[in-house]
């Protein structure tokens, strides 16, 4: 009798290990998933594009900048980034740092970041070439759909930073 309730037990902690080495398994191909959403992103805007986001988005993803609604993702590129993007030389990410926490089918990120963008001067409006360094930092909800994880919500803010 012992020995069948030392291998009842045996065979329970064995069977809840698994469990638990699987469930750790699938998370951290979870948040290395997310994370390669996130890079993506991230690349895409150092190579001043939006080519190749959009799939990154859900269609109604709703992102804020510094506490503005600016709405959908396609409505923010068409308004706001897409055409900002035209007037930098450069723009690049550095201090880079994520935290992402996946609770499946949901995944938050927060990007703490410095940003230098590098604007390009312009001969009509006679303006120099010029540098804007920000500290910023990006939250943002993902969420796996069809076995993709899709940004569904992102809100960045910064802070200027005297150069």
């Amino acid at each position: 009798m012992k020995v069948l309730k030392f291998i009842t037990l045996l065979t329970l902690f064995l069977l809840t290990v698994n469990l638990t080495n699987a469930q750790d398994t699938s998370n951290i191909k979870d948040k290395k998933e997310v994370k390669s959403v996130m890079k993506a992103y991230k690349d895409a805007i150092q190579n001043l594009t939006t080519e190749g986001t959009f799939e990154l988005f859900t269609p109604d993803a709703i992102i804020f900048e510094q506490g503005k609604l600016e709405g959908t993702y396609k409505e923010y590129i068409s308004h706001h980034l897409g055409p900002e993007l035209g007037h930098f030389k450069s723009f690049t990410f550095s201090d880079y740092a994520i935290q992402t926490t996946v609770n499946s089918p949901y995944a938050f990120t927060t990007e703490n970041y410095i940003y230098t963008i590098v604007l390009k001067a312009n001969k009509t409006k006679s303006t120099k070439e010029r540098t804007i360094k920000s500290k910023g930092v990006a939250t943002s909800i993902l969420q796996k759909i069809d076995g993709k994880w899709k940004i569904i919500h992102s809100h960045t803010s910064f802070k200027k930073l005297k150069i």
